[in-house]
């Protein structure tokens, strides 16, 4: 960009502590395995923002990784210590979209009430709203810890002593300007889509409140989605501290392939069925956690999900299952046996990728259900019809492709 050009400027303060006795800001407080300061990120990418500059008092690996973050967005950055030192960065022309320290706020409802060119101060109804930590503003309203105003602002605060709260002085100095207040609507503030963290609690029980409302269950849910769904909310919230959440749940689930592979090669089909059943819940228990991640980080969903990817995986293994099943109940090893063995498991796996893309909805979630099948097989060669049973399947979603009702186009 040409110098002189006007910017949209993000200001973010990493200068409080989370609670009393805490080495670090909150604004380092971690939702979803992201800090706030990283949420804040995205929402200054979905405001397009062009640079971003943190009031802290310091570099630390928290400021540095999400330095890190904002320039591999394209994002300019730069911190400072004081308010005095953000006139040199910020010019009379440019519009700065002021970001309270702690403010939790979805995006998409953010860049929504920020849209126009006038300054905006957006406020919400004091209904509760001071006793979650948001900011006064007059006998009806408090400051919803988001606002556009004008870079000549800015200066202002020259005035100001050097150890002024930025946002709530730029706050105040704004609507005397003359900028607008704007309220924000009731259905925007439901659930975690606009919070203010003051604490590790506080971001606990709002993490566990956001992974509920983002992993909402539908009524025809499979089993397995039920049961994933269940482990991501019991444990979800640890393991996204933990770092790398979806990727290590992937690697539980890849090891529990190799486990039914050994399985079925020692002779314990029911055994590898059942593993394979666990890895299925595994994977999608690692997609739900990848798609936090994503939203935490504001990541796009890439070509092929991991989850996909796992998937294919599974079906393989499932494969292989079977015919180390098929070949212990019918000994002897030659190519036309072999084919034999594989066929039947290989047209019931590709059967199943077509049956979703030709069934409605609820029943293309059930085929899709990868647990459930392995238990429907593993029942099958415990009491010695796997053959028959794979078969069987088979030979029923090619019915059902034909007969029932096919889904219906968009």
């Amino acid at each position: 960009m040409q110098r002189g050009a006007k910017l949209r400027i993000a200001l973010l303060a990493m200068l409080e502590p989370a609670g009393p006795g805490q080495p670090f800001p909150r604004a380092f407080l971690r939702i979803a395995g992201a800090s706030l300061a990283q949420h804040q990120l995205g929402l200054a990418m979905a405001l397009g923002c062009q640079r971003m500059i943190c009031l802290a008092r310091g570099a630390s690996p928290e400021l540095i990784a999400l330095q890190h973050g904002a320039e591999d967005a394209g994002l300019r950055f730069n911190i400072v210590a004081g308010p005095q030192q953000l006139s040199s960065l910020v010019t009379s022309t440019d519009e700065v979209v002021v970001i309270s320290e702690g403010l939790f706020a979805d995006a998409g409802n953010a860049a929504t009430l920020l849209e126009g060119g006038s300054p905006l101060v957006l406020a919400l109804p004091d209904d509760g709203a001071i006793a979650e930590g948001f900011e006064r503003l007059d006998i009806n309203n408090v400051a919803a810890g988001l606002m556009k105003i004008p870079g000549s602002l800015i200066d202002r605060l020259h005035d100001l002593p050097p150890d002024c709260d930025v946002a709530s002085a730029l706050t105040r100095l704004a609507l005397q300007s003359g900028a607008k207040m704007r309220q924000v609507p009731l259905e925007a503030r439901n659930a975690t889509n606009w919070r203010m963290v003051r604490s590790e609690a506080e971001a606990l029980a709002i993490e566990s409140e956001w992974l509920r409302t983002r992993l909402a269950v539908r009524a025809m849910a499979t089993p397995s989605d039920r049961l994933a769904r269940a482990a991501v909310l019991s444990f979800g919230s640890s393991l996204l501290h933990g770092g790398n959440a979806s990727g290590m749940t992937a690697i539980g689930a890849i090891v529990g392939l190799v486990l039914a592979l050994c399985s079925a090669w020692l002779g314990s089909p029911s055994l590898a069925f059942l593993l394979a059943a666990f890895s299925w819940v595994l994977v999608r228990a690692s997609g739900l956690l990848r798609s936090a991640e994503r939203q935490a980080y504001n990541v796009a969903e890439p070509a092929i999900p991991r989850a996909d990817a796992l998937g294919w995986l599974v079906d393989v293994c499932l494969v292989l299952v079977c015919v180390f099943a098929l070949a212990e109940a019918v000994p002897g090893f030659t190519a036309t046996a072999l084919g034999d063995r594989v066929f039947a498991p290989l047209m019931l796996m590709l059967m199943l990728h077509v049956a979703p893309r030709l069934l409605r909805d609820g029943l293309a979630d059930w085929t899709c259900d990868r647990g459930m099948l392995s238990l429907l097989l593993g029942l099958a060669v415990t009491t010695g019809y796997l053959g028959p049973a794979v078969r069987l399947l088979a030979v029923a979603l090619t019915l059902a492709n034909i007969l029932l009702p096919p889904r219906r186009l968009k």
